[in-house]
């Protein structure tokens, strides 16, 4: 059966600064799933676009002496032309103040007017200009809103919207729709919020005129979240237009993407409007977390507000879309470290993937099989072969289920399964010797084991990286991936490489930065430096960063050296450092041909469930564990074992009666440390 067409949108972006590596996550996460869709075959179409309205443009528009439409108009090519730097390809991008934007909006109002829901009043309380929010007295923290930012005591005539009615509704709705929002942790505090009962929402201001006037009441402007909220469909041309028909629920999978701190207005606010006017919510709210700098809260006033176009000027728009979509779990608060960024760069993409693609294609092949791709017999494949097809395959099929799953992280993990085991064979068939010894079978045999997998992963990592995917497809001798609707090129069938085809080597996707270069980067982003790097070739301390000078603190009083321990004596700190959480094991299988090796998939508190080899095999089938509460230890290395990936380590305890597994003796959520 066809999949339903696949709608994603970000969240539209106020305009009252530039955009950030926190913009920059939720684009490249949008475009991710939408290129991935377009590999399946899907009818594809992403979203983004800029909110306009409201008090805070207005008030940043006057503090430089511009109009707010022209202050919109200057700001808008800053996002355009950073979206197109980070390879984003977005189908539509919408602004608020566009008429097609505010004629549907205004639609909105008069059938939420039509139904009953709004009505005429007054408006007394407390309201954030920078949150664009009201808040009530109590959740007010020492005066200011939950996000620190202040607030000013407003009292205006107001229209409102009888959201208190849609309490019971949502919750109704919630109930027949368990996925709505995600991350699970997320939904159960949306739920929470509505169960405490809903109160009515102003939404309409007097006391300024930057916004789309309300129907009938040019006096009063629509409050800024009904707004903006509405591009989503606006967007579409409208509920009575083609677009919608197509992209929209139910016949579509239309996902937002938001960060948390606006989940509420999406969760909540949002689905109340579709319902008071006559039309369905979408199929998913997928909230991601918020993201420090070097692990700072990101902030104008410490200088760590980093623009994205700069960072992927120093290492390319690919290298920092791999990081983002990596190193930062999905759904969860994350932190971006240019000395990880630059970690993830040199290890995961130029010794992994770059050079697993140079040590064959740029140096065995045309060297010792005159620069063409071998022909084999694919269906005579010996045990090494078929051990990396299987991984192929297996990686290949969950990371497309992790991508439908909006788990970006977790498929390039599953992806990096396949690079790690295409580098794990050419080590243990040593090519270089096979040409040595002039065994031309077995090296066109493993040539063209490598160069198949390399083909598959062109394909899998198109929509994370599709400027290098398409540069080592054209090293391979393959055109650039054209996705078409109706054709899913997901890899799954061994052996699409044609034998004779000539490969174009080119040059290294990753070029490795020496250290001189690296310090180059750090001080040309205003990173602090690592402790590696303050040395210069001469041996004396390299000139510090400005964001080093900035931040460097006063010098702590000498420490009194510790006493040596015992042997076999740990400190604390040495303690500390284990990560030990308690896990619920979600599912289990044995992993073919080992007696030993459990592969569980365990819920530690993250979206999605690690995978964690345990060595148990002997005591327990994998059904005895489903379901049970377990400590692993959550920070170890990734390690590969009988060509799988475990995340983490199960903790047990053995005597002569066999093995146990350490289990606590009630139910307690997955994620708590263990102490």
């Amino acid at each position: 059966m066809q999949a339903k067409p696949f709608y994603v949108t970000t969240p539209i972006y106020y305009v009252n600064g530039k955009p950030h590596i926190g913009h920059a996550y939720s684009t490249v996460a949008a475009d991710v799933l939408t290129r991935y869709a377009r590999v399946r075959g899907r009818n594809a179409r992403f979203l983004t676009g800029t909110d306009e309205h409201g008090q805070k443009i207005e008030r940043v528009a006057a503090e430089q002496g511009l109009p707010p439409a022209e202050y919109c108009d200057r700001m808008i090519p800053a996002f355009r032309q950073c979206w197109e730097a980070l390879h984003c390809e977005y189908d539509d991008f919408i602004r608020t103040t566009s008429p097609r934007h505010m004629q549907f909006a205004e639609e909105m109002w008069r059938r939420c007017e039509a139904a009953g829901d709004i009505y005429l009043g007054e408006y007394e309380g407390w309201y954030s200009v920078a949150d664009e929010t009201f808040y009530t007295e109590k959740e007010l923290v020492d005066g200011k809103a939950p996000t620190g930012r202040p607030v000013e005591r407003v009292k205006e005539p107001s229209y409102f919207f009888r959201l208190s009615k849609y309490t019971d509704k949502l919750l109704a709705f919630y109930e027949s729709h368990p996925d709505f929002v995600r991350p699970e942790g997320r939904f159960n505090e949306v739920k929470s919020f509505v169960r405490e009962g809903l109160r009515d929402l102003s939404l309409s201001r007097t006391t300024f005129r930057w916004g789309i006037p309300v129907p009938g009441a040019p006096d009063h402007v629509m409050y800024v979240w009904f707004d903006a909220l509405s591009n989503y469909i606006s967007a579409l041309g409208g509920d009575r237009a083609p677009l919608y028909a197509e992209f929209w629920e139910p016949n579509a999978r239309a996902v937002h993407l938001v960060g948390k701190d606006i989940l509420r207005f999406h969760a909540v606010y949002w689905p109340a409007f579709l319902m008071s006017a006559g039309l369905p919510p979408p199929s998913q709210v997928w909230s991601h977390g918020w993201m420090t700098v070097n692990g700072a809260k990101m902030s104008k006033t410490e200088g760590n507000f980093l623009p994205p176009e700069p960072i992927a000027d120093a290492v390319g728009a690919d290298a920092l879309r791999y990081y983002l979509m990596r190193d930062i779990a999905f759904g969860q608060d994350g932190d971006f470290s240019h000395q990880n960024l630059l970690a993830r760069y040199h290890g995961d993409l130029g010794n992994g993937l770059g050079n697993l693609l140079n040590r064959i294609v740029s140096s065995i092949v045309p060297k010792s099989l005159e620069g063409r791709i071998p022909r084999i017999d694919a269906s005579a494949l010996g045990d090494r072969e078929k051990e990396l097809v299987q991984t192929a395959e297996r990686a290949a099929k969950r990371a497309g289920q992790l991508l439908d799953d909006i788990a970006p992280h977790r498929a390039l993990e599953a992806i990096w399964e396949l690079v790690a085991a295409a580098n794990k064979y050419v080590d243990q068939t040593e090519p270089w010797q096979l040409a040595k010894k002039g065994d031309t079978r077995r090296l066109e045999e493993v040539c063209y084991a490598v160069l198949e997998s390399l083909r598959w992963l062109s394909v899998m990592l198109w929509p994370f990286l599709p400027e290098k995917a398409d540069a080592m497809r054209t090293q391979l001798g393959l055109p650039a991936l054209m996705p078409t609707v109706g054709l899913d090129a997901w890899p799954s069938a061994w052996g699409g490489l044609v034998g004779g085809t000539s490969v174009r080597p080119g040059a290294p996707l990753f070029p490795r930065f020496d250290e001189d270069q690296q310090r180059a980067i750090y001080e040309r982003l205003g990173a602090p430096l690592p402790d590696a790097l303050k040395k210069t070739s001469a041996g004396t301390p390299a000139a510090k960063s400005k964001s080093e000078k900035k931040m460097e603190a006063k010098p702590e009083a000498p420490k009194k050296e510790a006493a040596a321990l015992p042997e076999g004596v740990i400190s604390i700190d040495d303690l500390v450092k284990v990560d030990m959480r308690l896990g619920l094991v979600k599912s289990g299988e044995r992993v073919p041909k080992s007696d030993k090796l459990l592969e569980l998939k365990v819920d530690i508190g993250e979206p999605e469930p690690r995978t964690i080899l345990a060595g148990i095999g002997k005591h327990y089938e994998p059904e005895q564990l489903v379901g049970r509460r377990i400590a692993v230890v959550v920070n170890l290395a990734p390690r590969a074992m009988m060509g799988r990936m475990s995340h983490g380590m199960v903790l047990a305890v053995s005597d002569d009666a066999g093995l146990s597994v350490l289990s606590p003796d009630k139910e307690i959520t997955p994620g708590v440390k263990v102490k």
